[in-house]
């Protein structure tokens, strides 16, 4: 690691410079998640050890579940949303002296050992020794860091204004059952263009990316407690079977498995696990 990373330097709370290359801190700013649309010139890795959250950029929406994080490259416009259950343990990063070079953003898994390295670093002193067990610490969270396989459920946003309504409209209300034609009518745009404007701005058809904006919505309302059968009707869903079904194919989860893993009591059990 460079032993030249200047120290952190505050102002008003925020961090202007890492203290160390690999910084993060349970009371410190990596664990708040800011809502309101920001860069930094560091890399970020936004963590959730319960709950979940998303990063919203102007591409995508990438959604980190249980065992999930998201990687943000620096100065990538984004916000962070975090679940009311979630508790955050994110990493800050100096990703030129990590030789971590990830150019986009990206949808990790975190397996058991990487979720323990992450909660025990977050333990540490912020100017921990980088010579000593702490730096050795934090070198092998970068090298399984390194191996983390991309996984995930990501939300492509389009940036045509049309195609951006409609993606807004549903997002905000998926139990509309409408189809690309009549949409197409409602904004004066045929259903062939916006199939291929859905296409080429999502690389998703307009059916898989209703799904997937589905399934966004269903995961808030899954944390508070609905009922699976109330999420589902409320994200159009008529078969409550299908909704189980199509839930766990993109999350690997059943609904009420997440639910129970998004809980308080879980959320408790986190902390002290």
């Amino acid at each position: 690691m460079r032993a030249d990373t200047p120290a952190a330097a505050r102002t008003q709370g925020s961090v202007t410079h890492l203290i160390r290359p690999l910084y993060g801190s349970i009371n410190q700013h990596p664990n708040i998640a800011r809502a309101r649309p920001h860069t930094h010139t560091w890399a970020q890795l936004s963590y959730a050890i319960q709950g979940h959250l998303q990063v919203w950029t102007p591409e995508a929406r990438f959604v980190a579940l249980p065992h999930r994080a998201v990687w943000i490259p620096a100065n990538v416009r984004h916000q962070v949303q975090q679940s009311p259950q979630a508790i955050i343990r994110s990493l800050y990063l100096d990703h030129y002296a990590l030789e971590l070079n990830w150019p986009d953003c990206r949808v990790i898994a975190v397996s058991a050992l990487l979720h323990e390295l992450i909660r025990q670093f977050a333990t540490l002193p912020s100017d921990y020794d980088e010579e000593g067990s702490d730096g050795r610490l934090a070198q092998v969270l970068i090298d399984r860091l390194k191996a983390a396989p991309e996984v995930g459920l990501i939300l492509p946003w389009p940036t045509d204004p049309r195609l951006a309504a409609i993606c807004r409209r549903l997002a905000q209300d998926p139990s509309l059952d409408l189809s690309l034609q009549t949409l197409g009518t409602q904004l004066g745009v045929s259903a062939r263009t916006l199939t291929r404007l859905f296409q080429a701005q999502t690389g998703l058809g307009f059916r898989l990316w209703r799904q997937r904006a589905r399934l966004v919505h269903a995961l808030p309302l899954l944390e508070r407690g609905d009922s699976i059968t109330d999420v589902a009707l409320a994200c159009g869903y008529d078969s409550l079977s299908t909704f189980i079904a199509t839930f766990k194919t993109f999350t690997g989860l059943t609904p009420g498995i997440f639910a129970a893993q998004s809980g308080p009591g879980h959320a408790a059990q986190a902390e002290v696990s």
